[in-house]
């Protein structure tokens, strides 16, 4: 992924209002990220563990959607796996977050939904730079191009859902 301004991220956001978007934390240290391992910049509200944002490019420009990850289960210790990369981890580490769908219908209220890696590491985890935990990755044949690959379009699919 090209490296992101604050500028860039705000003006990217497609299911949330301008004054939404010019209020929500924007990471401070876009700068130290691991650009060259990053298929998407996602991250957690500092000020609220409820909101989640994510930021991809897409075409010439870049697509932005708000997050809303729901409250943790007590007690549960079962492994998740994440729609996008196919990460596994224990607990609370996938997570169902929500979209608001973009436009009329999000006014209405419609969104949806998918189970992701909780800190939205995915593409560090992919690449073996953040490690999963034991049983975390399943070994693959895939090369490395293709599980990105099909990351990239399991995540344009979501957006798909989102926008469309």
């Amino acid at each position: 992924m090209k490296p992101v301004t604050e500028r860039d991220i705000r003006a990217s956001f497609v299911n949330c209002t301008k004054g939404e978007s010019q209020r929500l934390a924007v990471p401070r240290d876009l700068d130290a990220r691991p650009w060259d391992d990053l298929d998407f910049l996602g991250w957690q509200d500092p000020a609220s563990t409820e909101r989640a944002y994510l930021v991809t490019e897409s075409g010439d420009g870049f697509v932005g959607i708000a997050l809303r990850r729901a409250a943790p289960r007590a007690g549960q210790v079962r492994r998740g796996m994440c729609s996008l990369c196919l990460t596994t981890h224990p607990g609370d580490g996938v997570t169902l977050m929500t979209a608001r769908k973009a436009g009329k219908e999000g006014q209405q209220g419609n969104s949806v939904g998918a189970y992701f890696c909780a800190d939205l590491a995915c593409s560090l985890y992919l690449r073996g730079k953040k490690d999963a935990g034991p049983g975390g990755r399943f070994h693959e044949s895939l090369p490395l191009d293709l599980l990105i690959e099909r990351t990239a379009g399991n995540l344009a699919a979501f957006l798909g859902r989102v926008t469309g």
